[in-house]
């Protein structure tokens, strides 16, 4: 069985494996900005010019959008 101080341990352990590994990374830190530089472009850039907001084009209120979205949702008018 585990006990209660270990568990409250966990966190902090986990934190300290984690850190001391990027730390100590070389090839790695390239590839995780590699990593983040992807994910900014697709999640803003795209975002931007590939998915506008067609509520808040559409309709003039919340109101109207929440009865779009409901109707949407449900299926019928």
């Amino acid at each position: 069985m585990i006990a209660p101080r270990q568990i409250a341990a966990l966190p902090a352990r986990i934190y300290r494996f984690y850190r001391d590994g990027f730390r100590s990374m070389t090839v790695g830190r390239y590839l995780w900005v590699l990593i983040l530089v992807k994910l900014f472009i697709l999640f803003f850039v795209f975002r931007l010019f590939f998915f506008p907001d067609v509520l808040q084009r559409d309709y003039a209120d919340d109101a109207q959008r929440a009865r779009a979205v409901r109707t949407s949702l449900i299926g019928s008018p």
